[in-house]
């Protein structure tokens, strides 16, 4: 190519620098969550023109929302409504995760939320649709919906230890499928759609998921006092009374409990809940099961 051949493909490339576009192509890593964005120029960066960067920074911002978005679209098919992509990964957002991270935000502020939205909602449906039960029935009955598990199981049922962000330690330990985060995600996922949402579709969310576990509980008498029942059953067959190994876990502002009942020297299982009587019913019951089976 002669001197002033070249000399014009530079001033015509140059001339035309202002309209040059960039690619911008995101490689989701799902199982970290984490958006890698890989940038490719036809001009060395340090030749672009401020409008050139310009147009850069926002098809990789477009890209990045789209990614993220394609990553959550299978939990929002499963919810049934859309629910913004920076709500969403700050739900699955687990301490781990942030902690591993250099300390982004975690899901905690909105599990705080989200525990007090299901439990308005549940509460006021029980005191609704259950007029002659008292105070000391609606409690177990309440705990025997909405308790760890029952939580746990609703997230498995959607799927959510897909989503989870959680730190090395806890994926190799089997983060994804324990109850307790499971559980926790789950209301952040709640407190999420009720920031989005509002009150009323959130209500209409969560006892769509709960309504089967309300008239199943019902059903099954856990609006009974269950620590009155095992006491009174210990005593017809010959145990000493119940006692209660109690412990909690978790900051001031969110605690949990843990209850074990102890009849005769014998450890039944483990009852979990948001206060100290929570537990202590759900434990209750649980001895209560196994020793009206053995009777039976």
């Amino acid at each position: 190519m002669s001197i002033r051949s070249s000399t014009r493909s530079k001033k015509l490339c140059q001339s035309q620098s202002e309209r040059c576009r960039v690619r911008a192509h995101v490689h989701v890593v799902v199982l970290g969550r984490q958006l890698l964005p890989q940038l490719h120029s036809v001009h060395n960066a340090n030749n672009q023109s401020f409008s050139t960067r310009h147009v850069l920074r926002a098809e990789h911002i477009t890209a990045v929302r789209l990614s993220r978005s394609d990553l959550f679209a299978g939990l929002t098919d499963r919810l049934g409504i859309s629910v913004s992509a920076d709500l969403l990964e700050l739900a699955l957002t687990h301490r781990s995760y942030a902690y591993e991270s250099g300390g982004l935000p975690t899901n905690e502020r909105l599990e705080f939320l989200g525990d007090s939205v299901i439990g308005l909602i549940i509460t006021e449906v029980l005191y609704e649709k259950f007029p002659e039960l008292d105070e000391s029935r609606l409690s177990p009955l309440r705990s025997g919906v909405v308790n760890t598990k029952a939580l746990a199981q609703i997230a498995r049922e959607l799927h959510l230890g897909e989503f989870v962000r959680i730190g090395k330690g806890e994926e190799s330990s089997g983060g994804r499928e324990k109850n307790s985060i499971l559980a926790d995600s789950f209301e952040a996922l709640v407190g999420a759609i009720y920031l989005e949402k509002g009150l009323t579709l959130t209500h209409q969310k969560v006892m769509q998921w709960f309504g089967p576990m309300i008239e199943s509980a019902n059903a099954q008498g856990a609006g009974i006092d269950g620590k009155t029942a095992l006491q009174e059953l210990a005593s017809a067959l010959g145990l000493t009374p119940p006692a209660y190994e109690i412990s909690e876990s978790g900051p001031d502002h969110d605690k949990s409990f843990t209850a074990v009942a102890i009849l005769s020297g014998e450890r039944f299982d483990i009852g979990s809940g948001k206060s100290k009587r929570e537990a202590e019913q759900i434990a209750a019951k649980i001895a209560l099961e196994i020793l009206q089976e053995r009777k039976s």
